[in-house]
């Protein structure tokens, strides 16, 4: 097991001084005082600036969204970059598996409930990814969380929460270009090993 209690949340200057539920955030969002434009998610109570983007990161995820798109099984669909509610944050991962189709969130965010896997690409972000949002995603009961490390070129996977931790998984592939070949099933960590060993 992963603890990720007892951490430092990494957001430090890059977060609100002031927390926010998250009824008052999505106000914010529908009232304008929030827009697309700011580039904030929600992460526990915390308005925190998402890290942007760069070539590698946003080439990473339309090669994520093309190879798991042909694995999906009916009746879910992908997300990229919307968000997702959870009990006190509403971040937007960078790709999200969720139940129903392309008109099932129209009116409202998917909720853990409706998520099998959310997936981080991590490079500039990769401290927070593996701190922050793995302690947040395990709180609120996410199955399945990857983190596609850039830095470190593996993925991690992270699945059987309890509480703020999660089952930690470094996957055998070691080089992403392998990754980009064969990806491995989304549902199910086979060929990842336990760090520990």
């Amino acid at each position: 097991m992963a603890t990720a209690t007892g951490q430092p949340v990494t957001y430090g200057l890059d977060a609100s001084i002031a927390k926010f539920s998250l009824p008052r955030y999505q106000r914010m969002i529908e009232s304008g005082i929030l827009t697309s434009a700011d580039k904030v998610e929600l992460l526990e109570n915390y308005v925190v600036l998402k890290m942007p983007g760069n070539p590698p990161h946003d080439g990473t995820i339309q090669v994520i969204s093309k190879r798991l798109g042909r694995r999906i099984p009916p009746g879910w669909d992908s997300r990229i970059q919307l968000s997702v509610t959870l009990p006190d944050s509403q971040p937007e991962p960078d790709l999200a598996i969720c139940r129903g189709d392309e008109t099932t969130y129209l009116t409202s965010h998917p909720t853990p409930a409706d998520v099998a896997l959310l997936i981080e690409v991590a490079d500039s972000s990769l401290l927070r990814d593996q701190r922050d949002k793995t302690r947040i995603y395990a709180r609120a009961g996410i199955p399945i969380y990857w983190i596609i490390n850039l830095v470190d070129r593996r993925i991690e996977v992270h699945s059987q929460p309890s509480g703020a931790i999660a089952l930690s998984h470094i996957c055998g592939v070691t080089e992403l270009s392998t990754w980009r070949r064969r990806p491995p099933h989304f549902g199910r960590p086979d060929d990842c090993k336990d760090p520990r060993q």
